[in-house]
């Protein structure tokens, strides 16, 4: 990034290719334009990719909420709708995390697996386990009436952490999504934190602390998890980290 200031605006980045490289890469919008060459370099915009995901699941939740529909059914269409509009792409990574870390039984089997298209038994019951907490998260800040900004928030906060762990974690493998996307820039890292932390203080310095910590708490242990089963972080270890941060927020701001 340029050194004059945390947007960049002109020459080899800007604004709008990270925003667009962000959207291509985290999303399945049709978005035209031409992306960042590097992907890690517009990893602070991964927020904003998130952003824009929450905003339209969020939406078709708070509608179908307020044209009648029980908490459950309207949170389980905000659930389908973020599931689309990524291509069920973070999920796919968790669910090749919890086969490959727990079928395989050393770290080159491990990486096979979790390449495999195939999904086995650890990968099914992450997916149910995953997808049964957010819907229950979701619909329990439905009942508190703060479904929308609680959305919101834990898809943007959620996508911060990602950068963080390619730059913290070594590439398990010398090909593969994360290895093409590079690792991205100390300066891409923090602004994307920064991004995701001023979502979470939407819902006051308490509940954003306690829901930092949280997503802290999860995200390190899997990347202890991860260096130890494989050596390092792959894409499919950086699509779980968005699932586990992204349970462990809506579990901070829908407590008490």
């Amino acid at each position: 990034m340029r050194p004059n200031g945390p947007f960049p605006t002109d020459g080899d980045m800007s604004f709008r290719t990270d925003l667009i490289s962000a959207l291509m890469l985290l999303t399945r919008l049709p978005v035209r334009g031409t992306p960042t060459p590097r992907a890690a370099d517009a990893a602070w915009a991964w927020p904003i990719a998130g952003l824009v995901v929450g905003m339209l699941s969020g939406a078709v939740g708070w509608v179908a909420a307020q044209s009648g529909l029980v908490p459950a059914l309207a949170a389980g269409l905000a659930l389908a709708v973020a599931v689309a509009v990524t291509g069920a792409l973070h999920e796919d990574g968790l669910a090749d995390v919890a086969d490959g870390f727990w079928g395989g039984y050393d770290p080159a089997r491990r990486l096979e697996i979790m390449r495999d298209s195939r999904i086995g038994t650890y990968g099914v019951v992450a997916l149910i386990l995953s997808l049964g907490a957010r819907w229950g998260l979701l619909v329990a800040a439905l009942d508190q009436g703060a479904f929308f900004w609680v959305m919101v928030s834990a898809a943007v906060a959620s996508r911060a952490p990602m950068a963080l762990v390619m730059r913290w974690l070594p590439g398990a493998r010398a090909d593969g999504l994360s290895h093409a996307t590079g690792v991205p820039p100390a300066k891409a890292v923090w602004l994307g934190l920064a991004i995701g932390a001023l979502a979470l203080l939407v819902h006051g310095p308490l509940a954003a602390l306690v829901a930092a910590a949280m997503v802290a708490a999860a995200v390190s242990g899997l990347c202890a998890v991860a260096r130890r089963k494989i050596g390092g972080q792959t894409g499919d270890v950086l699509g779980a980290s968005q699932q586990l941060a992204e349970i462990a927020i809506l579990a901070a701001l829908t407590a008490g």
